[in-house]
C-alpha cells in the first residue's frame, strides 16, 4: 500500500495528518507536484516527485504509478474518476470518498458547474477549508487506511501460503 497526494493544491492540514500516519505506520507516501515541495522532516517514508510543468502532468503520473490497494488524496474529480476506474481508493481533502457508486454523478456535477462558471453565471470558488473539513478528512483517511492495510496484509499472507504450498 502507498499513499499518493496530489500535492499542488492539498491543504497543509491534510498533509500533516498523512505525514503523521505515514511515520507511525511506516507507509510509503508520495507527494506529486508541478512545483518544488519540501518533504517533511523526520518522515523517512515520505518522498516527493516533481513533474514537469503542464496541464495534468502530475495527474497522469499518479494514474500511471498508483495501483489497486493504494490510496490517493486529490480534490481533482477527473483524476479521481480515472483512479476509481482502476479500483484505487480516492478521498478528497474534505473527507469525501470517491467510489464507483458516486464518481459519475460527482464528475457530471463538476462539469455542469464548470460550464456555469465558464458562462459567467457563477463566480467564486470553494468555501475555505475548515476544522470540520479537517475532521471529516481525518476520519475517512483513518477508515480507509485501516481497511487498505488489512487487505494488504491478507494478500501478503495469502501469497505466502500459496508459495508454501507450491
Amino acid at each position: 500500500m502507498k499513499i499518493w497526494i496530489d500535492a499542488d493544491a492539498a491543504p497543509r492540514e491534510v498533509k500533516e495528518i498523512v505525514f503523521r500516519a505515514a511515520r507511525r505506520l511506516k507507509i510509503d507516501t508520495i507527494l506529486v507536484a508541478n512545483q518544488s515541495v519540501a518533504p517533511p522532516l523526520n518522515a523517512p517514508t515520505v518522498s516527493v516527485v516533481t513533474v514537469s510543468f503542464g496541464a495534468n502532468v502530475a495527474d497522469q503520473h499518479i494514474v500511471e504509478q498508483a495501483r489497486a490497494g493504494d490510496l490517493v488524496i486529490t480534490a481533482d474529480i477527473p483524476l479521481a474518476s480515472q483512479l476509481v476506474a482502476k479500483q484505487i481508493a480516492v478521498i478528497d481533502p474534505r473527507g469525501e470518498e470517491y467510489h464507483a457508486d458516486n464518481i459519475a454523478s460527482r464528475l457530471s456535477m463538476r462539469d455542469f458547474m464548470d460550464s456555469l462558471r465558464g458562462a459567467g453565471n457563477i463566480v467564486g470558488g470553494s468555501k475555505p477549508y475548515s476544522e470540520l473539513n479537517k475532521k471529516a478528512f481525518a476520519a475517512t483517511f483513518d477508515r480507509l487506511t485501516t481497511k487498505l492495510m488489512k487487505q494488504s496484509k491478507a494478500k501478503v499472507e495469502s501469497d505466502l501460503r500459496r508459495l508454501d504450498s507450491d
